[in-house]
């Protein structure tokens, strides 16, 4: 597998009012921990090029279990914890990062993975 788990959809939405699809869980040496770029928490808004809105639970599942090789995914990071199990600390702590901390190497991230694409699309 990809080794990680899912969790929303229209049927089962993990945040009121948002059906979109989050990584759960990291399996520990799976394919997505070993690869390192997925993180617990993360919104999938698509997988090999098809979007996940407004899908059951079960649809999004069939899609990551039939995607073949290789996986793109399309991902949105969530820049500030929410209150559930995913990411919670429990430990009292705000985390108190300033806002530029967070965006700065996430736009240098974006950047270098337009790049990277722009680059492999070049090639075929």
């Amino acid at each position: 597998g990809l080794g990680f788990n899912i969790v929303g959809g229209t049927d089962q939405q993990y945040i009121a009012n948002d059906s979109s699809i989050y990584v759960s869980r990291i399996k520990k040496d799976g394919a997505a921990y070993l690869d390192g770029r997925l993180q617990e928490g993360d919104k999938i808004l698509a997988i090999n090029g098809k979007d996940l809105k407004d899908l059951r639970h079960k649809d999004a599942v069939d899609l990551f279990k039939n995607s073949g090789s290789p996986v793109c995914l399309k991902i949105q990071r969530r820049l500030q914890p929410q209150n559930g199990p995913v990411g919670h600390r429990g430990d009292g702590e705000s985390g108190g990062l300033p806002l530029a901390a967070i965006l700065v190497p996430g736009l240098a991230l974006a950047a270098t993975a337009v790049w990277i694409l722009l680059r492999y699309r070049q090639r075929i």
